[in-house]
């Protein structure tokens, strides 16, 4: 029997048929998982009558909603590739997207009616598919297509080899490259997923992050509904709604980027009723190690970090709960069936898989895994960049210890380098971390003419008494930071740019500091 994405879904139903699978918090509605597939089987009857063939793409520009669900599952019944896209994107970001996947349905919101009215016409063979308010003319209604709909089981022969998805990478960098993954590697990655984050049937998992990033989709959604756990879909990250719903629905179990954590931590804890929540699933972005204390001490929940990257399905790595003090800081161990190394980087090309650095030395991670991408979507020479003799080339700058524990110190494009020295970011925010007055930092190297680099800090107070001698001497005191890599430069803001799975876009702060400077 081949194990597909849509298989998993109609096996967790005739497995648990009358068992709660879903709950929209913002449209209150409930699903049974019975129910769910009478919606699913609509959806996909409803794709194949707008002439949606196997191997066409169906995107969706959406919040974290019911829908987004049912349309990830429907396209995996006919074998429609699913596209899920940034809602934070602007029209011409999005355009962007539309004109390299050229989907044959895009289905949008009300709320983001404003990043797709300006760029309809230019894709005259797109429907467009609104699925609440009031039906602009270039648009047809989701629900009346849906209701129009037969209910009945789809034919549709999908293989594991099949492609499943195209998603696009956060742009940090530069143009976001589609990243386009089959339907094995997804079954493998939820297999993975359930047994890091001992997933089962009872647990209540809530869907803060944003559903259209693999980190949520591929981390905690499908291994839910894998399992046969409920959903809680809260449609945009609230802290307060967050708090009451773990209070309400007895959450058990989510994943939320490092920033979102923090945010829950500022408010009044005491107010609400948390002991149902076990475990808390972070990644997207490092976890200063002052914060994975405080989340453990206010919270009383179990932590697990998983690392990783589009390209790989995400994870790669995860750092379990009994290792969250020891090996506070890292990135943990390889997951199942997966390998780690540590080359030596090169500027003409990707280095070779064996010129491997001796442990404790920095070079750029490679990994190899069941979960790899099969390339970049009409992108031949990135894919071949990208994977090079069998392993995917991250980008990412670490280093493995004599235990085989992975520490992520930076990305290759974000190094300061500073009178000759080498200088990672991370290593200096985790210092300004410690600052009780500091709620959010980030390190870039600003051009200068002696140096050729100088540290600069971006930093967003929680005191705002905080002063730059504060940080400075925070720094001077630390033990864990040399002096050159103290920052030189201290500039307070009020938020920091982050996309959507809470990475720092520092190409944008080092925008601000071109135009300060």
């Amino acid at each position: 029997m081949t194990i597909t994405i849509g298989k998993i879904f109609d096996l967790t139903v005739e497995k648990y048929p009358n068992k709660e699978a879903l709950y929209d918090v913002k449209k209150n509605l409930r699903f049974t998982f019975k129910e769910w597939s009478l919606e699913v089987n609509k959806l996909a009857n409803a794709f194949l009558l707008e002439g949606v063939k196997k191997g066409d793409i169906v995107s969706t520009y959406l919040f974290n909603t019911e829908e987004l669900a049912t349309v990830f599952f429907a396209c995996a019944k006919i074998g429609a590739i699913f596209n899920p896209i940034n809602f934070r994107l602007m029209s011409e970001e999005v355009a962007y997207i539309l004109t390299d996947a050229q989907p044959k349905i895009v289905i949008y919101e009300k709320m983001l009616e404003a990043g797709i009215c300006p760029i309809t016409t230019r894709f005259p063979q797109t429907s467009f598919l609104a699925i609440d308010g009031d039906v602009p003319s270039y648009a047809a209604s989701y629900k009346e297509k849906v209701s129009a709909a037969p209910i009945s089981e789809l034919k549709t022969e999908i293989h594991e080899d099949d492609v499943y998805a195209i998603m696009y990478t956060s742009g940090t960098t530069g143009r976001p490259k589609g990243v386009v993954h089959r339907h094995r590697e997804m079954v493998e990655q939820s297999l993975i997923c359930i047994s890091a984050t001992k997933l089962d049937k009872n647990d209540n998992g809530l869907v803060i992050a944003p559903m259209f990033h693999c980190a949520e989709l591929h981390v905690a959604f499908l291994p839910r509904v894998h399992v046969g756990a409920k959903s809680t879909i809260l449609h945009h990250f609230d802290p307060k709604i967050v708090l009451q719903l773990i209070n309400d629905e007895k959450i058990t179990k989510f994943f939320a980027a490092p920033t979102m954590w923090n945010m829950l931590l500022q408010e009044n804890l005491e107010v609400y009723q948390l002991e149902s929540l076990k475990l808390g699933l972070y990644g997207a972005a490092p976890m200063a190690p002052t914060l994975v204390k405080a989340c453990r001490e206010k919270l009383g929940i179990q932590l697990v970090q998983a690392y990783g990257m589009t390209e790989m399905g995400p994870a790669i790595s995860f750092l379990t709960e009994d290792d969250q003090i020891r090996k506070a800081g890292s990135a943990g161990q390889a997951c199942l069936n997966h390998e780690i190394r540590i080359v030596r980087p090169r500027e003409d090309g990707p280095s070779e898989p064996n010129d491997i650095v001796p442990i404790g030395e920095s070079g750029e991670i490679i990994v190899k895994g069941p979960c790899m991408m099969s390339g970049y979507y009409n992108r031949t020479e990135a894919t071949k960049n990208a994977l090079y003799r069998g392993w995917y080339y991250s980008g990412d700058i670490g280093y493995l210890d004599d235990e085989g524990y992975l520490w992520v110190k930076d990305r290759v494009d974000d190094m300061i380098i500073s009178g000759g020295e080498n200088i990672y970011p991370r290593e200096v925010e985790d210092v300004l971390y410690t600052h009780s007055g500091v709620l959010d930092v980030a390190v870039i190297g600003q051009p200068d003419d002696q140096w050729g680099e100088t540290v600069t800090a971006f930093v967003v107070k929680k005191d705002q008494s905080l002063s730059e001698k504060d940080l400075d001497d925070c720094c001077k005191n630390s033990m864990e930071l040399a002096n050159y890599k103290r920052p030189r430069k201290y500039i307070f803001c009020d938020v920091l740019p982050r996309n959507a799975s809470g990475k720092i876009q520092k190409f944008m702060l080092r925008k601000q500091l071109e135009e300060l400077f």
